[in-house]
């Protein structure tokens, strides 16, 4: 008898690249998956900017001659995860003096930096879903337009 079980419901989606840590690996890491979210049908913003700065990071400050960085998304339910692991562990990032965390900081609900197996380290950064608005104001904005009937 097959059942249905609450836990196999679960949307699962992740994407993960390998790229250089160079500008133009940071620069494929925006398109691509920018490419990805849209195919997954969910927003671009702010995802793409939390990703072109994780990324941009890694491969300015996380930089290892010879060194990629790697992307890494995955969707649950309501939240998309973003990760992005280079191989300067001993470079913590902070939301300091630098615009980009600040913007990360500002834009995900949650980050954090986690170590890896030595020398990597991954920043994360979660941003929560919102469920699409219904429409069910009665009138909508016909009746806005229309404005007060005398």
């Amino acid at each position: 008898m097959k059942q249905n079980s609450p836990e196999l419901r679960t949307s699962l989606r992740n994407f993960s690249l390998q790229l250089s840590a160079t500008s133009r690996g940071a620069r494929l890491a925006r398109l691509l998956s920018t490419e990805q979210l849209r195919s997954w049908g969910l927003p671009l913003d702010p995802a793409r900017q939390v990703i072109a700065e994780l990324s941009n990071n890694a491969a300015t400050h996380g930089r290892t001659p010879g060194r990629d960085f790697r992307l890494l998304l995955y969707a649950v339910t309501d939240t998309l995860r973003i990760e992005v692991t280079d191989t300067r562990a001993d470079r913590l990032p902070t939301a300091g003096p630098g615009l980009g965390l600040l913007l990360v900081d500002a834009l995900a609900d949650r980050w954090g930096v986690t170590r890896g197996l030595p020398p990597r380290k991954t920043v994360w950064a979660d941003l929560d879903l919102a469920p699409e608005p219904e429409s069910s104001c009665s009138g909508g904005t016909d009746a806005l337009l229309q404005g007060p009937q005398g």
